[in-house]
């Protein structure tokens, strides 16, 4: 035996209510895949915990353990995870899972992928998950760890991507993080870091996506040097008590699309040659105490205003559908939409997901490896091609359920929109970016009315 997979069945059976732990699958030595996916969804009436002392059963053959959207999956992490030597992915996403990170864990150091997120796990981060030298995604995100990120965390040489949103992480980001020369996100938006813009983020050549936000971080937009952020596409600094002015270097950036800088300290007059930035669409910079006028050209508001954006399933949001009748009701909203490139459309749910797919993977209503995958509760997605894009729930059985949606995108840079948005009450609006940054940056229609509101604070 080589894999196992264990769902909840769907279309209209009922769910278990007293589902129990599987502890026949010990039995086989040689397994290489386990994935539990929605099996135990009752903490209330029926908690389970994980087995503690026969996991080194699989200490020389698991290569891949996945336990993900299980309410009902209660108590803390094994320690005995610590012996699954030959382990490259571990997943424990959106679980019941309470306690601390077993140091143990540590021990891993063939893992490629640690998702822990969307737990109620708390406590510090253990200095030796520093050792992990070939881990490329560590998301610890939604969850209530708290103290100082370990500055081990600077060994993570083969790092991709990093997301501690919505925790209590206090002090400083250590400098050693600027060791991680292939970070392309780091997210950390949403905890109680301090001590300034530091340093160490000049130390990023090749971040993409670097989220700040909602953090008591202080400091001077002036001590850092923008234009050495070459590859940066979504930079997110709003409501982190930073001061001074807007630098001129910013406009160096030259492939950023999401700036926001809303919500701070800063004053004095916004630079005009942002409006330079090629790719820009999307602009904050309400909520400070900024002067002057905003010089930009008609074509620069143009760019903001000619991207639309969409909430995908109106004021009900990206669920899953409650009746075979509406088995359809996600392609026929798309349906009643045109998009074109530059749009953007918004996923808005609770613990669920949005993958994007191929074609089969869209027909078979599964796929290992999405080429997009968001589990924040706010997803963004900005089309930048045209063609078909299709979407699934990445929960097991809610796709076979009609949660899932086909997008075409038309050949045309803008366009204006149809004068009906949506046959779900879906109406075009501005929206707020999510916590979690693993997805394509922000194209709002925000933006221009972020300008606009900024403009009648002016002149008002």
């Amino acid at each position: 035996m080589v894999q196992i997979f264990i769902q909840t069945l769907v279309d209209g059976l009922p769910y278990s209510h007293d589902a129990k732990f599987p502890l026949q699958i010990f039995k086989l030595k040689h397994l290489k895949v386990l994935s539990l996916s929605s099996c135990f969804l009752y903490p209330n009436q029926n908690p389970v915990k994980l087995p503690i002392s026969i996991w080194d059963t699989f200490s020389d053959s698991l290569e891949s353990l996945t336990l993900r959207s299980n309410p009902g999956l209660v108590g803390s992490i094994p320690h005995q995870f610590g012996s699954l030597r030959s382990l490259q992915s571990l997943v424990l996403l959106e679980n019941g899972l309470t306690g601390k990170l077993p140091p143990s864990i540590g021990n891993l150091v063939r893992l490629r992928q640690l998702v822990l997120a969307g737990n109620h796990l708390v406590g510090e981060v253990p200095v030796n998950y520093g050792r992990f030298s070939k881990l490329l995604i560590f998301d610890a995100s939604r969850n209530n760890l708290s103290g100082a990120l370990p500055s081990t965390f600077g060994f993570l040489d083969s790092l991709l991507k990093l997301d501690l949103s919505n925790n209590m992480l206090e002090k400083v980001l250590p400098k050693e993080l600027g060791r991680l020369k292939n970070l392309t996100l780091l997210d950390v938006s949403h905890n109680k870091l301090r001590g300034g813009l530091v340093g160490t983020l000049m130390e990023f050549v090749s971040i993409k996506d670097l989220v700040l936000s909602n953090n008591p971080i202080g400091g001077d937009l002036l001590r850092v040097k923008w234009e050495n952020f070459d590859n940066i596409e979504t930079l997110d600094l709003s409501n982190t008590g930073l001061e001074g002015s807007v630098p001129e270097s910013m406009a160096k950036m030259k492939r950023l699309r999401y700036l926001d800088l809303s919500n701070n300290n800063i004053i004095g007059s916004v630079p005009s040659s942002l409006e330079n930035l090629p790719y820009l669409s999307a602009l904050h910079i309400n909520g400070n105490n900024l002067t002057g006028k905003l010089d930009f050209s008609e074509g620069f508001y143009m760019k903001m205003v000619n991207s639309t954006d969409f909430e995908v399933g109106g004021k009900d949001g990206w669920i899953v559908p409650n009746s075979k009748d509406y088995h359809q009701m996600y392609n026929q909203w798309a349906s009643k939409n045109r998009f074109k490139i530059g749009d953007t459309i918004f996923f808005k749910y609770k613990k669920d997901s949005v993958m994007g797919v191929t074609e089969k993977e869209y027909e078979k209503c599964r796929s290992s490896h999405p080429h997009f995958f968001s589990n924040n509760g706010d997803t963004v997605f900005k089309f930048e091609r045209p063609g078909l894009f299709y979407f699934i729930s990445g929960v097991s059985g809610h796709c076979d359920r009609g949660q899932k949606m086909i997008i075409k995108v038309l050949d045309i840079v803008s366009a204006p929109p149809p004068e009906s948005q949506s046959a779900n009450d879906t109406a075009t609006k501005p929206h707020h970016k999510g916590a979690a940054a693993e997805i394509a940056p922000m194209s709002i229609t925000t933006l221009a009315l972020s300008v606009f509101s900024f403009l009648v604070f002016l002149f008002a």
